[in-house]
C-alpha cells in the first residue's frame, strides 16, 4: 500500500523505466506514451476508505500534487464529518486542484458481459508463459542495474543517471573493461571516470545543440583519457580541454595531448633539480 504522494511518484518513475528496459515502449509521458490514473483512498486504520480516481494525468509533478490535494480534501472531509464520493476527478494545473467530472458507477453499471467469440485463455498452461522460460528472457531490469552500480562503489546520483539515461550507463558499461585491463586500480580509475562522465561529459552533451545525441566520443578514447589523468601525464585542466576536443572529433587523446601542448612533467627528480634552480 502507497501512503503518501512522493512513494506514489517513485513507483511511477520506476514503472516507467521497467516498460522502457523491456521495449515495451519508451513511456515518455510529455508525448503521451504514459498517463497515471491515481486512486486515493482516505479511512481510518482497519476500515475501508472511499475510492477518487483522479485521472490522465501527464507528468509525475501532476501526480505528486493531484495526490497529495486529494489526501488533503478527503482528510478535511472526513474530519469536518462529511463522506467522500466515489467519483473521478481530474486535476486543474492552473487552479492546482482536482475537480469532479463523474460520479464512479459500480462495476455491474458498466454492463460487463462474456463475449461469446472470446474463449478463456490460461496463460499458465502455455509453456512458453511459464515463469523460468520468461525469466530467461528478460534483459537485466533498472533495480537490477541500481544495485551493481552502488556495489562497484558509484554514488546514488550516478548509479541514478546510469539507470534512467541509458545512453550513459551503456557508456560506462562499455568502458569499464578497458580501464580494468589498463590499469592495476582499476576500481580506483572507474570512480574517477565517472566523475568525469557525470559532470564533463554530461555537461556537453547538455550544452549542445542537441542534449539527446548519442555520445560522440568512443569509450576505447575516453578510458585512454582516464588513464592519462591516472597517471598524472595531463592536469585536470588538460583532460577537460582534451575531452571538449574529442567531443567536437573523436580521436586519440594522447596524439591531442602532444599536439596541443598538454602533456606534464611528472618526473620528481626532473622537479627537484628545477627547485634547485630557482
Amino acid at each position: 500500500v502507497i501512503h503518501d504522494a512522493e512513494t506514489a511518484v517513485r513507483f511511477g518513475k520506476e514503472l516507467q523505466l521497467l516498460l522502457c528496459y523491456l521495449g515495451a515502449g519508451e513511456a515518455n509521458m510529455e508525448k503521451g506514451e504514459m498517463r497515471v490514473e491515481a486512486n486515493v483512498s482516505i479511512a481510518p486504520k482497519g476500515k475501508r476508505g472511499v475510492k477518487v480516481e483522479v485521472k490522465n494525468l501527464n507528468s509525475f509533478r501532476s501526480v505528486e500534487k493531484a495526490i497529495a490535494y486529494e489526501i488533503k480534501r478527503q482528510s478535511e472531509l472526513l474530519e469536518g464529518g462529511e463522506k467522500v464520493a466515489q467519483e473521478t476527478r481530474g486535476w486543474d494545473d492552473v487552479k492546482q486542484e482536482t475537480y469532479s467530472q463523474r460520479l464512479k458507477e459500480e462495476s455491474h453499471d458498466y454492463r460487463y458481459f462474456p463475449d461469446p467469440d472470446l474463449p478463456k485463455l490460461c496463460i499458465s498452461e502455455i509453456p512458453e508463459f511459464s515463469g523460468e522460460n520468461l525469466e530467461k528472457e528478460l534483459p537485466e531490469l533498472p533495480w537490477q542495474r541500481r544495485k551493481r552500480y552502488l556495489e562497484l562503489g558509484l554514488k546514488e546520483e550516478d548509479a541514478e543517471m546510469y539507470v534512467s539515461d541509458r545512453r550513459y550507463g551503456n557508456f560506462f558499461d562499455a568502458l569499464s573493461p578497458h580501464l580494468v585491463a589498463k590499469l592495476p586500480s582499476g576500481g580506483k580509475n572507474i570512480l574517477l571516470a565517472t566523475n568525469y562522465i557525470s559532470s564533463d561529459l554530461a555537461g556537453l552533451i547538455k550544452n549542445s545543440s542537441n542534449s539527446e545525441m548519442e555520445i560522440p566520443v568512443s569509450p576505447e578514447n575516453f578510458a585512454k583519457l582516464v588513464t592519462m589523468i591516472s597517471q598524472n601525464k595531463i592536469s585536470s585542466r588538460g583532460a577537460k580541454d582534451i575531452l571538449a576536443m574529442l567531443f567536437e572529433n573523436d580521436a586519440d587523446p594522447e596524439k591531442l595531448a602532444l599536439e596541443k601542448g598538454l602533456l606534464q612533467e611528472s618526473d620528481p627528480e626532473a622537479l627537484r633539480k628545477i627547485v634547485k634552480e630557482v
